[in-house]
Order: C-alpha cells, then structure tokens, then sequence
C-alpha cells in the first residue's frame, strides 16, 4: 500500500488553526492526526471537545484520533459524534481491550491501539485481528519535538512479523519523531503510516515536507 502521511495538528499553530487545517486539505497527506491528552495518562493536557469539533468541521480528509487518556471508553460515542474516523486508544489505559476495541467498532469508526516505547509488541497477539491500526510511539507520549526512539525499527519488523503471523489487516502507524531522515527505514522496517508533527509545521514549507515524506 501506498504510505499514508498523517500531520499532527498538535504541532500547528493555534492561533492560526484553520489556516494549517486548510494547509493540509490542499497538501498530499491523507489523515489528520489529532492528539487528546488528559493531563492523567500525560503530563499535558491538549485539545478539549470543542476544538477537536472546530477542526472536523474544516477537514476534509480522515480523522485519526489518538487518545491519551484514561478510561476512554467514557467517550467512545462523543468521538465518533465530533467526526473521529480511526479512534486509537493506548494498551496501558485499557483494563478490557478486547472490550473497547468492539465498543469502538460498534460506533462505525476503525479501531486503533497505541503503545508507550517500553510495551512489547507481543501483548497485542490475543487482539491483534481485531485492531485496524496499531500505533507505535517512537517518543515518549505527552510532548511534541521529541527525539526518536532508535528501538522503534526493531518494533515495527517484530510488529509486521506478528500481523503477517496471524494474518491479520491491521496497519501499522508510527508517531514521534518522524522525519524524512528516519522515513524510508520505518517504511522498509513494516510501516504504513507516518504521523509528523513538528518536521511539518515548523519547516519554511510544509506542503513540501508532506510531498517529502509521501515520495519516500
């Protein structure tokens, strides 16, 4: 498949917020990668409901939702309600994954599951044909412009490895650090789908930087 690029709209400028949204319907990227953090599962607190509703109603492409959050099952159905096409939780927030993830599904949206640097790959085996995404985290969740986890090809191939085992569709997803320096590897390593943040939206040009990444 051909890569999918997802800019985090965490790095834009909010006081410019629908100029950068209307900056990546017009660019070549395919989603938009939109962080919700509590302030509880990270140290940070991001978008609230009414920005999150803001953003869909000017977006004109996927909405990938990526919660940081604790007990995201609270808000399942508002997600899908604001316009969350993919909805991504994190496997350390989840006491009843399999649980969520059809909770999820019932909504009509996609399932996805994001994982902090230091959980195994492994611990998605029993649930991984129920997930259509997994998200590795290549930084530590929370902030944007951080340095990228070097460890993270290893987890992408033992990922893709896991997948092709059981033959399951789930697609892989990377965020954190993504650059067009460390791109082509996570792409050959099993990756299809590249969030970048900070390298699109501070760069003189970013709907060149997008072209970049998706011509990799």
């Amino acid at each position: 498949m051909q890569t999918i690029i997802a800019p985090s709209v965490l790095a834009a400028d909010f006081a410019n917020l629908q100029r950068d949204i209307e900056m990546i319907n017009q660019s070549e990227a395919d989603w938009f990668h939109i962080d919700i953090m509590d302030g509880v599962f990270v140290p940070n607190i991001s978008f609230g409901m009414p920005v999150l509703e803001a953003i869909t109603r000017h977006a004109k492409k996927t909405i990938d939702v990526h919660l940081m959050i604790v007990f995201p099952d609270r808000y399942i159905s508002t997600f899908k309600k604001l316009g969350a096409d993919i909805l991504t939780v994190h496997y350390e927030a989840c006491t009843h994954l399999h649980r969520t993830l059809q909770a999820i599904k019932a909504e009509g949206m996609k399932a996805g599951v994001a994982l902090n640097p230091h959980t195994n790959v492994q611990l998605l085996e029993d649930v991984i044909q129920d997930i259509d995404l997994v998200c590795l985290m290549s930084v530590n969740p929370g902030f944007g412009g951080q340095s990228f986890i070097e460890n993270t090809y290893d987890k992408v191939a033992k990922l893709k490895a896991l997948i092709q085992q059981k033959n399951a569709s789930t697609i892989i997803e990377i965020d954190g650090g993504v650059t067009t320096k460390n791109a082509k590897q996570l792409l050959e390593a099993g990756a299809d789908v590249l969030v970048a943040g900070s390298f699109v939206f501070n760069s003189t040009d970013p709907i060149n930087t997008i072209h970049q990444l998706k011509t990799i």
